[in-house]
């Protein structure tokens, strides 16, 4: 089996885990600017970026272990295309097409995940393997 088949799937899960985990630590510890910011946008910023935060978390968490990976997934594809429509409308701001672009390449790195599973090196694989007698 080549490097990639065998790591391939984990280290790809654990950057795009990264990503999301990283910017959910930011939303907590910002979580009074980033509402701030949030407000000209959206109703209940508070309410919304507490569910913001609780997909990233969970949908990072998934994809890091590798645990209901599929569901982690999808929950990062809906809400990193909800959050793109909102936050980075290009159509309005030009120079927000590069991260609403970025967010694009992001859903498409978790539809391959949502699509194809977690790989060899994951919580979800473990318990599909038979035991060894």
């Amino acid at each position: 089996m080549a490097l990639t088949e065998r790591y391939g799937a984990a280290v790809g899960r654990i950057f795009l885990a990264a990503l999301f985990l990283y910017a959910a630590y930011g939303k907590i510890t910002g979580f009074a600017g980033t509402s701030a910011y949030m407000a000209d946008m959206v109703m209940w910023p508070s309410v919304m970026l507490a569910i913001g935060i609780a997909l990233e978390l969970g949908g990072g968490l998934s994809l890091l272990l590798g645990y209901k990976t599929r569901w982690g997934a999808w929950a990062l594809i809906v809400f990193t295309l909800v959050a793109s429509a909102i936050f980075h409308n290009f159509l309005k701001d030009a120079s927000q097409i590069v991260m609403f672009l970025k967010n694009l390449a992001l859903v498409g790195g978790l539809l391959y995940v949502a699509a194809y599973g977690p790989g060899l090196w994951s919580l979800d694989s473990r318990k599909h393997a038979h035991p060894v007698m």
